[in-house]
């Protein structure tokens, strides 16, 4: 019975994402223009769009958001931007369920350029066009994006105006949602997980535990108004707070004694309780039972929305100098990449002698592109500056 409804309640989850995106599409019929395309039709306004130079930075714009880099996270690049010709770049990240994007664009220049940054969501059916989630023209800054409920991959595009270039740095981590409940604690101290079953089988665990000392400060996961702050047979001593903006709520119980009362806002890292083993936990060691519920979809797996990533960024390790520069491969066969990384599908192999100009860097990693137009990844240590020979005009001296 409880694996059922736990099959069903996947089934709710599943159908209310499909309305979600329905209801997206709609809402994007509506939509304000972004800064991009308000930017586009200032040039059809002037008479510009027509123009090859134009024409090419649009086609630019476009190939970076239908080809773009896949890369994993985290991510960092340095990259430099021709003002000679219309250049585009894109990345595209995957974010699991529970995880949130934070991206850093910085851009060097001394003409105070226009950068557009525009971060697109994949739709589940990729052939329905790509949604517009975060939109901005400034010079950089840090951002940051989620989706509460959902996973999913988004494609980040940055774009300077017409005839305007420079250096820049992107920096792509995600981290996750939620705050950790319990201070001082960790994922270590979740030692009962949601789904475990309950009273011989006959209901399952709707949250988590995380077991610490008596009287350890319990914390806000969210910012939210307390509500139903009270003593019940089963959770004890309980806190709840509703987070508006997630459309959801969050139960801490067992709790030893509540700090706040009803109709309090709280923050990310207030203190609300102090862990215990109230209710029905009066025979286990003290802990927290956190729990997250919505309408539709009813109790959410905290866990995931709780863990934190581990990788770290690379070190940046390929000389930065030779952006804009050009790179000759040290010997034959080296392999041209579609992302940084040995794992990445291999582009082609490279003759010694073909000139690469030097597009970016990332940790070990050079992006680079082909007098022909093809761009990918090699690895910087295998690289070796391209030296222009001076004419002398004169004699061989010998």
């Amino acid at each position: 019975m409880a694996q059922r409804r736990r099959r069903f309640g996947t089934l709710l989850a599943i159908a209310a994402l499909g309305a979600c995106e329905q209801a997206e599409k709609l809402e994007d019929r509506f939509r304000d223009l972004t800064p991009y395309e308000a930017y586009q039709e200032k040039l059809a306004a002037a008479g510009l769009d027509s123009t090859a130079l134009a024409m090419d930075w649009a086609a630019a714009g476009r190939e970076a958001v239908e080809e773009p880099i896949t890369v994993d996270l985290p991510f960092e690049e340095e990259g430099y931007i021709t003002a000679e010709a219309p250049v585009a770049v894109g990345y595209r990240v995957h974010i699991p369920r529970g995880r949130k994007l934070t991206f850093g664009v910085y851009l060097e220049t001394d003409d105070g350029t226009r950068l557009f940054l525009d971060l697109f969501r994949v739709p589940s059916n990729e052939e329905d066009p790509l949604r517009p989630v975060f939109s901005s023209d400034s010079v950089g800054g840090i951002f940051e994006h989620e989706d509460p409920w959902r996973a999913g991959d988004y494609v980040l595009r940055l774009q300077p105006e017409l005839l305007r270039g420079g250096t820049y740095r992107v920096v792509l981590t995600q981290e996750a949602q939620f705050a950790f409940p319990v201070e001082g604690s960790s994922m270590s101290a979740i030692l009962s997980v949601f789904g475990a079953p309950r009273d011989g089988g006959r209901r399952v665990h709707h949250g988590v535990d995380i077991f610490a000392r008596r009287g350890t400060p319990v914390l806000a996961a969210t910012a939210g108004t307390t509500y139903r702050v009270n003593d019940t047979n089963i959770g004890g001593k309980v806190v709840w707070v509703r987070d508006e903006e997630r459309e959801a709520r969050f139960y801490y119980a067992h709790l030893d004694s509540q700090y706040v009362g009803n109709g309090v806002r709280v923050e990310v890292g207030d203190t609300i309780g102090f862990v215990g083993n109230t209710g029905n936990a009066r025979t286990t060691h003290p802990h927290l039972h956190f729990g997250v519920y919505r309408r539709p979809g009813g109790p959410f797996d905290p866990y995931p929305f709780l863990d934190p990533p581990r990788r770290t960024l690379p070190e940046m390790t390929a000389d930065l100098a030779l952006l804009g520069g050009h790179v000759l491969p040290s010997n034959e066969g080296i392999r041209l990449r579609a992302s940084p990384g040995t794992r990445s599908d291999v582009v082609m192999e490279l003759e010694a002698g073909a000139s690469l100009r030097v597009l970016g860097a990332s940790g070990g990693w050079y992006r680079v592109q082909l007098p022909d137009g093809r761009r990918g990844y090699v690895a910087a240590r295998l690289m070796q500056a391209e030296v222009a020979l001076a004419e002398d005009g004169g004699g061989s001296g010998g």
